[in-house]
């Protein structure tokens, strides 16, 4: 890598990006000694030093200008926090034993996000691993971590992330997180991470001490200074190397990139791309890789074959959201009129908004034409952290929702030629919410506090200030500790028939459906509304047979068309046959490959 630290057993070189800095010192706590190294200018704003013969686990920081004492940017450890010392690894130390694992094609991708910290009592990657037979009895293919980089604090979402090469120490030291990548693989189960290259944290980050061109002020983001794209060689550097280190070094089988609607460069290919390319030509060669956006201007044109791979797709969320709750406030305005043709437009074609003006944004045309692309381009949820975790008080669908209704939701989802994902907990119906939470200092956590509530008293439902103070306090431990799942409620008769039902669905997915989705090509969806709430969506699957979903999405009973030639897969509860779909029901009919509907 061109960031960080190269370790050998003779010596260990040390790499330091500080373009305006006269002199670079590099400070080593060696256990024994401590010494105070000068470092060699070698050109293009980098600085250098050798060191014989260290051992892993000496700690090292870097003052540019006899300034402050950092660490390594691309640190590949820091155990006592981001504002200390970091840590010497050897990346080669651990013992691999997943040689024969070439990951999985993404048409067999059933994804599963998860939040290190409060996914289980350890909170921790161990807390992870000790549960993934749970996993894949479910039907789980592939984990997505929310982002593991280091943050200030014992807790933090992951998006405020300052030290991108450094697992949160909280979590475990890298070697943790690389047992539970290997113990995954055994299982036949794909680790995805998420990972922020839009912005870094507000506190922690020291980039901005001794490398100012690292950002610029011709652009901003929601979330502080935008990074300079378009400038240094050693800021895109910093980022393709990133992707490629959690790929190589950690044998990940993937990564989904934060709001890439939020990156700003003009260059060609822009870092979006140039990351996509470096992945085929590097780890992509010799097995399956997938680069997965978050992308809020459904850019189809980046899941174009040789691009990335998959997309979140919130307006399927939204729609669904809609029909299942009738919230229409915020960007919900845009899909209330019509929400089921549009659901039924994202399971058939894709994106909702193909390039029509979005009134939420003010007229603003959004996204492009997607139908040609394979359904399997697009990651569809009922819930993940977002969705979750932005609302006010961090409510869950099963807060929100009638149970038949979310039931039939979750049976569109799991069944849909797209790629499903769950968040934690839903698999079992969990009522927890999941508020946000972080835990930056005094002065910042007061601020973030504050700035929530002032958001969220524009909406009329917290325009009294009773209701207000029921928002939780994202630096307190008690909405972190809301946010852990408790595993017991798995052994509730309620929470269990939820599990039941998701373990039955995804067994069907895996044996009726995901051998049939390898090469299915675009524009082979169709989808009609028969009625106020009765869908109707078809599709024509790779090896040519037919596949129908019926959903009536609305309180009463209704009759939809007959299903000639096929067969049923699957009906909700209390269908009377195939003459009627009650109130919140759903039927999917598969035919065979030479048959005709």
């Amino acid at each position: 890598m061109p960031w960080g630290t190269r370790h050998a057993a003779a010596s260990t070189m040390f790499r330091f990006w500080a373009p305006a800095a006269q002199e670079v010192l590099l400070h080593l706590e060696t256990g024994a000694e401590n010494l105070t190294l000068p470092m060699q200018r070698t050109g293009l704003g980098w600085f250098e030093r050798s060191v014989d013969s260290l051992a892993p686990g000496c700690r090292y920081r870097f003052q540019a200008d006899c300034g402050l004492l950092v660490p390594d940017p691309a640190s590949r450890s820091n155990p006592d926090g981001v504002h200390a010392a970091s840590e010497l690894i050897d990346p080669a130390a651990f013992d691999w034993q997943d040689d024969d694992w070439r990951g999985r094609p993404w048409h067999e991708a059933v994804l599963y996000e998860v939040h290190t910290g409060s996914f289980s009592p350890e909170g921790n990657f161990a807390g992870i691993e000790r549960r993934l037979d749970h996993l894949a009895d479910l039907g789980v293919t592939a984990l997505q971590l929310m982002p593991v980089a280091a943050t200030p604090g014992r807790r933090n979402w992951g998006y405020d992330g300052v030290l991108a090469y450094a697992p949160a120490a909280a979590y475990g030291p890298p070697q943790a997180l690389k047992s539970l990548v290997q113990s995954a693989h055994r299982r036949g189960i794909m680790v995805l991470l998420d990972v922020v290259y839009n912005h870094f944290g507000p506190e922690g980050n020291y980039l901005h001490v001794y490398a100012r061109d690292f950002f610029t002020d011709r652009h901003r983001t929601p979330w502080g200074a935008a990074i300079d794209f378009e400038g240094a060689r050693a800021v895109r550097d910093f980022y393709v190397h990133n992707a490629l280190y959690w790929l190589e070094e950690f044998h990940l089988d993937g990564l989904r990139l934060d709001a890439v609607h939020a990156i700003h460069d003009g260059s060609d290919p822009d870092i979006v791309e140039q990351i996509a390319r470096a992945v085929a030509a590097g780890p992509g060669r010799t097995r399956h890789v997938h680069v997965v956006l978050e992308n809020d201007d459904n850019a189809a044109r980046r899941l174009s074959p040789g691009n990335c791979t998959a997309q979140w797709n919130d307006d399927f969320h939204h729609c669904l959201h809609v029909l299942l709750s009738g919230e229409q406030d915020g960007y919900y305005s845009d899909y209330a009129p019509r929400a089921l043709q549009l659901l039924g437009r994202t399971l058939a074609e894709g994106y909702a908004w193909q390039g029509e003006a979005s009134p939420y944004r003010g007229g603003q045309a959004r996204g492009e034409p997607s139908a040609h692309l394979a359904p399997t381009c697009f990651v569809n949820f009922l819930q993940n952290h977002d969705q979750i975790g932005n609302r006010a008080l961090g409510e869950r669908l099963t807060e929100i929702a009638a149970p038949r209704a979310l039931r039939a939701a979750l049976e569109i989802l799991l069944l849909a030629p797209s790629v499903p994902m769950l968040f934690m907990g839903e698999e079992w119906g969990t009522q927890q919410r999941f508020a946000y939470f972080c835990d930056f200092g005094e002065e910042l956590a007061a601020a973030v506090r504050n700035g929530r509530l002032e958001e969220f008293s524009r909406f009329a439902r917290f325009s009294d200030p009773t209701l207000r103070a029921q928002i939780p306090d994202p630096g307190a431990d008690s909405t972190f500790a809301a946010a852990c799942l408790d595993w017991s409620a798995t052994e509730r008769a309620e929470h269990r028939a939820t599990l039941d039902l998701v373990q039955k669905l995804l067994a069907l997915r895996r044996t009726e459906l995901m051998p049939r989705l390898a090469g299915m090509a675009g524009g082979s969806g169709r989808y009609r509304c028969l009625g106020a709430s009765l869908l109707e969506a078809t599709w024509r699957l790779a090896d040519g047979s037919p596949y129908r979903l019926l959903a009536n999405l609305g309180p009463q009973a209704a009759t939809p068309p007959a299903a000639r030639n096929l067969r049923l897969l699957h009906a909700s509860d209390g269908m009377a046959g195939a003459q009627e779909l009650p109130g919140w029901s759903v039927s999917w009919w598969l035919g065979d490959s030479h048959e005709s509907e």
